[in-house]
């Protein structure tokens, strides 16, 4: 059986599991790239991520009693929805720091059928743990991505795109960690619908595959894209996505993504997390390319972790320009404060003050973090303190200093 059939096959057999996810055209996308844009929901499935379809075809396939995989997120939740669906054991390895909330959500999937060990501060180790007891216990590992039935599996996708649209659209974009969705939709659709592929620039796997002419491990990588922070890209999906051409693929700063996720979160009312976000603000990128177009972006996911709002917020008003900190040197003198407090506009608002005041100094220094309605109001501002005197260092896209006290 060739791939698309096998694809086509796989997607019927899906029907009898859960339903197609939703192909919904975006009036708002649609009217800002002048294209006709649909969102392949994924995020609509019942695990909230695409991952339960490749579960399910390597399962199908594979027949066998236990199955074992090692992750923290959206595959763990598609194997045991799938082992409680088979009636089959699973074993689901973690990693020790893994939240709570991912930990919940698999054992609810896979009910009496699951087992979660966590074993590891890092996922090296929870993978070699899951593999030693593969070996030892005879059992099946399920790849994430690196394998050919699961990467058959998510191809899926592309048929149900098909299926719903009555035809091939013009351009997918599609977002990338370990290549198994992607893969198996350039292998679906072929070279007549172009694609973009689009990585975090903390983990730009395939985008060093391509270079190096072979996968790559890229560590250390930012996890904060989740669902698509990959070290290495897999084997087989790189096969299948080595003739793609270097300038396929964006690489989107991590902060940049958080405004995606804020704006369809408060405008369209649609629940993404990182990697379900890639696709859809890529679209920027590629605005000259998909004018006119029928394109499909891929809302990977949806499984986001509401207690990491606050974060999120934060990283897309200072990827915006409406927020920054500063490291501001304050005259040690009686109204001082009030000169600063003096020289802020009507829009600008302070979301941080720590003051250390020290004996026998004639400055003090302050971390200040301060927010405004829009970029420019910065100009006048940093112009203002000039003007007074004051001494201060944008630390805002100091990642060092950020992680200790932003």
């Amino acid at each position: 059986m060739d791939f698309v059939k096998g694809a086509q096959a796989a997607e019927a057999a899906m029907r009898a599991v859960f339903p197609a996810t939703p192909l919904l055209r975006n009036d708002l996308l649609s009217e800002r790239y002048g294209a006709d844009i649909w969102l392949k929901r994924e995020d609509l499935s019942p695990v909230r991520s695409y991952k339960l379809r490749g579960a399910f075809n390597a399962m199908r396939k594979a027949r066998a009693q236990v199955y074992v995989c090692a992750s923290a997120g959206n595959h763990a939740q598609g194997v045991a929805f799938m082992c409680r669906h088979f009636g089959v054991h699973g074993v689901v390895f973690m990693p020790v720091t893994t939240p709570q909330q991912k930990i919940m959500k698999t054992q609810m999937f896979g009910g009496d059928q699951v087992e979660v060990r966590l074993v590891g501060d890092y996922f090296d180790d929870t993978l070699a743990a899951a593999q030693a007891y593969c070996t030892s216990e005879g059992a099946h590992f399920l790849s994430p991505f690196d394998d050919e039935d699961v990467i058959e599996g998510q191809a899926s996708v592309g048929v149900e795109i098909a299926q719903q649209l009555g035809g091939d659209p013009d351009h997918i974009v599609v977002p990338v960690g370990g290549g198994g969705l992607s893969s198996g939709l350039r292998s679906y659709f072929g070279p007549q619908v172009a694609m973009s592929f689009v990585e975090p620039t903390g983990a730009p796997s395939l985008a060093e595959a391509l270079r190096h002419g072979a996968p790559r491990d890229v560590s250390p990588i930012d996890s904060f894209v989740d669902g698509a922070a990959v070290a290495k890209i897999g084997a087989r999906t790189f096969a299948r996505l080595s003739g793609v051409a270097q300038s396929d693929v964006l690489t989107l700063d991590e902060d940049r993504i958080c405004a995606t996720i804020i704006e369809m979160l408060n405008v369209e009312g649609v629940v993404l997390e990182p990697a379900g976000a890639l696709a859809i603000e890529a679209l920027s990128e590629v605005a000259d390319r998909i004018k006119g177009k029928r394109v499909v972006a891929i809302a990977s996911g949806g499984n986001f972790d509401f207690e990491r709002l606050p974060e999120v917020k934060e990283r897309a008003q200072r990827y915006s320009g409406v927020k920054k900190y500063f490291i501001l040197r304050m005259p040690q003198r009686p109204g001082a404060l009030k000169d600063f407090l003096g020289i802020l506009g009507p829009e600008d608002d302070i979301a941080r003050f720590e003051y250390l005041k020290k004996s026998a100094r004639n400055f003090g220094s302050v971390l200040i973090g301060l927010e405004t309605t829009k970029p420019e109001n910065f100009d006048r501002l940093l112009s203002a303190l000039d003007e007074a005197g004051f001494t201060y260092t944008d630390i805002t896209a100091n990642e060092t200093l950020a992680q200790f006290v932003i």
